[in-house]
């Protein structure tokens, strides 16, 4: 695989469904955010076209135009792909690790939690940077599709929980679709279990629906916590798919799963 310049990108509806909600949804939000990368087999006429982002891929094409160790670059990252490309997966990497997901839509209106005295819940703005780096290491993940935490803040599309200058929780689109929105949370773990992540989670909601999306929810079929909060702030299933996780690339060993 080779990766394109912006001006080299193919049409772009050729290869990824429009107004898709969850993950599906990540060449838009590479497109609009500027975050992320695109691979094909070749730069004309590609037959196998790939969009990377905060360590997500969906693959679309052709698997049997790619050379057997083409996927190698997408070491360590969750890939999203049809069944015809679990062989060149297999050629790739040691080992790939199927992960259950549910996806889940917005259809329920959420009365907005009152949060514990002393906490306010707010819009980000791009003075909350400093308090999003300072964020435990577990939380990277969640500003990763916006280039770093200064990136989020700057967006305008999230929401965080703070007492005394310091942020509790946060939640923010994590994918920004032409249609949904896919929203994700945090919450440190020393403030878990206070109603925080309920908090941001449905003013983030409404400030969606105000844009005229609709916001969608992902998470592993194991994570219950993930799935309590989801169907209490008025998420229902949608549907159910599965990832797989990439190993170390096969020349160099068999992998683990994170």
């Amino acid at each position: 695989m080779i990766e394109l310049a912006p001006d080299q990108l193919p049409s772009l509806t050729r290869w990824f469904a429009a107004g898709a909600p969850g993950t599906a949804a990540l060449a838009e939000h590479v497109r609009a955010t500027g975050t992320g990368r695109w691979w094909a087999d070749r730069a004309v006429e590609p037959r196998t076209v790939a969009v990377a982002c905060a360590g997500h891929v969906l693959l679309r094409g052709d698997p049997s135009a790619l050379a057997p160790d083409a996927l190698s670059v997408f070491d360590a990252h969750y890939v999203r792909a049809a069944g015809c490309f679990l062989p060149a997966l297999g050629n790739a990497f040691g080992l790939i690790v199927p992960w259950e997901r549910m996806l889940f839509v917005h259809r329920v209106p959420a009365p907005v939690p009152r949060p514990p005295h002393g906490v306010t819940v707010r819009r980000l703005a791009p003075e909350d940077a400093p308090a999003l780096t300072a964020l435990t290491a577990d939380a990277a993940w969640i500003h990763a599709g916006w280039g770093g935490p200064a990136g989020l803040a700057a967006s305008g599309l999230g929401w965080a929980a703070r007492h005394r200058g310091r942020m509790l929780a946060v939640a923010c689109t994590y994918v920004h679709g032409t249609a949904y929105e896919d929203v994700a949370c945090f919450t440190d773990p020393a403030h878990r279990r206070r109603g925080l992540a309920l908090a941001c989670v449905t003013a983030l909601c409404r400030d969606i629906a105000a844009r005229g999306h609709t916001p969608s929810w992902t998470c592993s079929r194991d994570h219950r916590p993930s799935r309590l909060l989801a169907w209490t702030a008025g998420f229902r299933l949608r549907h159910e798919y599965v990832h797989y996780f990439t190993g170390q690339p096969a020349h160099q060993g068999v992998g683990l799963p994170v």
